[in-house]
């Protein structure tokens, strides 16, 4: 079988474009490959923030070689052989090599659904059954919370003796820190609160690392806990960073650093 010139000329053109498609463009002889712009591509879809379009592409196409135009340039001036711009590549290629190990350790060992339901579990004991409102006055010294606590004794009201207390974000709102749970208080403060009738104030200061407080119980409910699948991505995520960080600690144990 012969072919034609014109045919010939054709299948040619087919059978070199894909070389071609290699690349996006070429600039100052340097090559952008066609692959470094659909990682752009992916993960700018991946991320939502817009969709895969021919406009998307001409965008990221222009960027990268205007990237490409601004980098030759920095390496005429020898910016890549600058000490401080050297110590950060190397911090980058770090990060991502780690990153890539990290992930294929999670790959190989990811956290089931019940471990995740096992720590959803232990985390409505720990945050129990009811919600509790309360108010506080934070105060320097001890001496001052007990005075607190003789005025209120003495009939002032909570709220109007809330206005002198150090924490700025409740003392123009006679105290208040809505409601919680005792989980989300220093276990000395949440002890306080937690053997107070509705209205009572704690016959004695607490103290924590933020001073001294005086606290009032308004009322209980009912805890409003969030379902195992409202909390499911963070549960993943944070038994995730245990895991690593259990992975991490044994191969640090098992290194000869001197």
């Amino acid at each position: 079988m012969t072919f034609k010139p014109a045919l010939l000329s054709a299948l040619v053109a087919a059978v070199a474009m894909p070389a071609f498609a290699q690349n996006i463009a070429v600039v100052n002889g340097k090559a952008i490959p066609s692959s470094r712009a659909e990682a752009v591509v992916k993960q700018v879809v991946a991320q939502g923030q817009q969709p895969d379009t021919p406009q998307l592409r001409e965008m990221v196409k222009k960027d990268l070689i205007a990237r490409e135009v601004m980098m030759q340039e920095a390496i005429k001036r020898g910016f890549d052989k600058d000490a401080t711009v050297k110590a950060q590549l190397e911090n980058v290629r770090q990060s991502l090599v780690v990153n890539a190990l990290a992930k294929e350790y999670m790959t190989k060992n990811p956290i089931s659904d019940a471990e995740m339901k096992a720590e959803y579990d232990r985390f409505k004991a720990q945050a129990g059954d009811k919600e509790y409102h309360v108010r506080h006055i934070l105060v320097e010294t001890e001496a001052d919370a007990k005075a607190v606590i003789a005025k209120l004794k003495a009939g002032s009201k909570f709220e109007d003796l809330a206005k002198t207390s150090k924490d700025a974000g409740t003392a123009n709102n006679g105290g208040d820190l809505d409601w919680a749970t005792p989980t989300s208080f220093p276990k000395p403060f949440s002890d306080a609160f937690v053997s107070l009738k509705k209205g009572e104030v704690a016959a004695a200061p607490v103290q924590t690392p933020n001073g001294f407080h005086v606290i009032k119980l308004d009322d209980t409910r009912a805890a409003k806990l969030p379902t195992f699948d409202e909390v499911k991505p963070q549960i993943a995520e944070a038994m995730a960073q245990k895991k690593l960080m259990a992975y991490q600690d044994a191969m640090v144990k098992k290194a000869k650093v001197q």
